[in-house]
């Protein structure tokens, strides 16, 4: 028998419906994954049987046999309170926004203990730590008195899991538990949830466009497209012979190296002996560092020192990309940011042979030299200004002769560069950035990078945000140009097909220093280190 049986489920806001007439089940100790893009449907499916999709209209049924068999699309609103956090709990996408920060994450765990379990007193204190232990967390009494912003990525993830098991629910709905977390944290939050699927015999649904993540951990895959369920089966059924073109789509995503090999680069430049062989980028005993209290009396009287990056030593060649891979905190973004000389280091770093500091006149030249294209677009990109003046900015600073009518050219071209038209989008330059896609923003941002006409971009996790196949075409966009205009890329990630499809060289960063650099090869195939073997693998 199922423990969940959804039938015909539709979800609607207002007059629109955004999932249309679904069925499947979820078998008690089963782990399911359901699959799809952004927008395919797949959060507000698992939000709506919860009733937590606020100003959905929903019909259909979800019988959920628990205790004793009931639909949570007709329960009263009392009844579906009591189900919640109880019988089927949830662990939210981002952990930062889903956890509240005015109070402890003990607390936090103590409260549902104390609605849902009716634990009280002293009880309270020792069960929530013993929660926490339960994740893997090296010290859980600390854990319990911080705050939500005093933890890491990954221990903000486990302190969710912590609650979200705090009752021992039969069913678990986990929403891109993943998706924020480096690729070693993403191994580890796997293995947890195994390890406490098995252990407490709960089914586990999860929400995820990650692949590799399915194939790991799922017993079946659910393929969402648009609102309807395309495909569903076994896991090795599916991934071996799909069935759908949607879901030969999402398998077929995985990044692809389309890049000139090092050998091609330097045979095109024999060819032209205009192109410099310096190094685009060149670093020499880098170090980066932040002020730091001091514990104790010795605090009263200095600050102390934490270093982000140590003696770092790295050479960024003419049309090459760099890859530098790493968990958070590994120090790969502040080396980044050193790079676009917007964080004060010391040793050396030379851009084209020129070090940042050295003048006004000097740094505005070098800030053409380099440009950034950062994580999240949507952030990134302002609200406030219309796609003409964000990508047409740096002209203003970079290219004060040009007049509008000039810059109106060269923002067009920047767009029609990187595939964005006014055919495809009527007054495409009056638009604001939230009218456009995620892999849409990034293609502006990488526009409004390009059009300063750059040699090296620093790209900081340009595809994290994005789906797969959406992430696809960023990268081989990225490869184009790449080819096209003899870029040099920083390239900043943790996601090893990444590094695999774009990088010539790589660097391996952990706590500040890098532990092993060389070409692709020797990195992924014949790793020295065993915290790379673990990043790689």
């Amino acid at each position: 028998m199922n423990l969940l049986d959804v039938q015909n489920l539709t979800v609607s806001f207002g007059n629109k419906a955004v999932v249309h007439g679904i069925n499947f089940a979820v078998k008690a100790g089963e782990r399911v994954a359901l699959v799809g893009e952004s927008g395919s449907g797949k959060t507000v499916t698992a939000l709506s049987l919860l009733r937590l999709a606020l100003n959905a209209q929903l019909s259909g049924s979800a019988t959920f046999r628990g205790a004793q068999s009931i639909d949570l699309l007709q329960i009263s609103e009392q009844q579906m309170r009591d189900i919640r956090g109880r019988d089927i709990a949830m662990i939210f996408q981002e952990p930062m926004t889903a956890l509240n920060p005015l109070f402890t994450i003990g607390n936090q765990i103590a409260e549902v203990l104390e609605q849902k379990q009716a634990v009280s007193g002293i009880d309270i204190a020792y069960t929530a730590i013993k929660l926490i232990a339960s994740t893997g967390i090296a010290d859980p009494e600390r854990c319990a008195k911080s705050y939500p912003h005093q933890l890491s990525g990954g221990q903000r993830q486990r302190a969710m899991i912590a609650m979200a098991l705090a009752c021992q629910p039969k069913l678990l709905l986990a929403d891109e538990p993943t998706t924020a977390l480096d690729v070693s944290l993403r191994l580890q939050i796997l293995e947890l949830l195994s390890g406490l699927q098995k252990q407490n015999g709960m089914a586990v649904l999860l929400i995820t466009h990650d692949l590799n993540l399915v194939r790991k951990f799922a017993d079946r895959i659910i393929v969402m497209e648009g609102g309807h369920i395309v495909e569903q089966g076994t896991v090795s059924d599916v991934f071996a012979n799909p069935q759908h073109a949607y879901t030969r789509k999402l398998l077929d995503s995985k990044p692809v190296r389309d890049v000139l090999e090092s050998s091609a680069v330097i045979n095109q430049q024999d060819q032209n002996t205009t192109v410099t062989q310096q190094p685009s980028m060149q670093a020499k005993d880098l170090c980066v560092s932040y002020p730091a209290p001091l514990t104790g009396v010795k605090g009263w009287f200095k600050k102390g020192e934490f270093v982000a990056v140590k003696h770092a030593n790295f050479e960024l060649q003419p049309a090459q990309t760099l890859g530098v891979i790493g968990e958070s905190g590994s120090g790969k973004t502040t080396l980044a940011l050193a790079a676009l000389g917007l964080q004060a280091s010391k040793g050396h770093l030379q851009i084209n042979g020129q070090f940042w500091g050295q003048g006004k006149a000097q740094d505005k030249g070098l800030r053409k030299v380099v440009q950034v294209v950062f994580q999240d677009p949507f952030s990134s990109l302002s609200p406030r200004m219309t796609i003409s003046e964000l990508v047409g900015e740096g002209l203003l600073v970079h290219a004060p002769e040009f007049n509008q009518v000039q810059s109106q050219t060269k923002v067009l071209q920047a767009l029609h560069e990187v595939g964005l038209s006014e055919a495809q989008f009527p007054n495409l330059l009056s638009r604001y950035p939230h009218e456009f896609s995620g892999g849409q923003r990034q293609r502006i941002a990488i526009a409004r990078a390009l059009i300063v006409e750059p040699q090296i971009l620093v790209l900081d996790e340009p595809t994290s945000a994005l789906d797969v196949t959406i992430q696809k075409q960023v990268l081989q966009l990225l490869q184009r140009l790449q080819r096209e205009r003899g870029l040099s890329y920083l390239l900043i990630t943790h996601d090893i097909d990444v590094i695999r499809a774009m990088a010539h060289q790589v660097l391996v960063m952990r706590n500040g220093e890098i532990v092993e650099s060389g070409s692709l090869n020797q990195i992924t195939q014949q790793p020295k280190n065993d915290y790379t073997a673990l990043l790689v693998q």
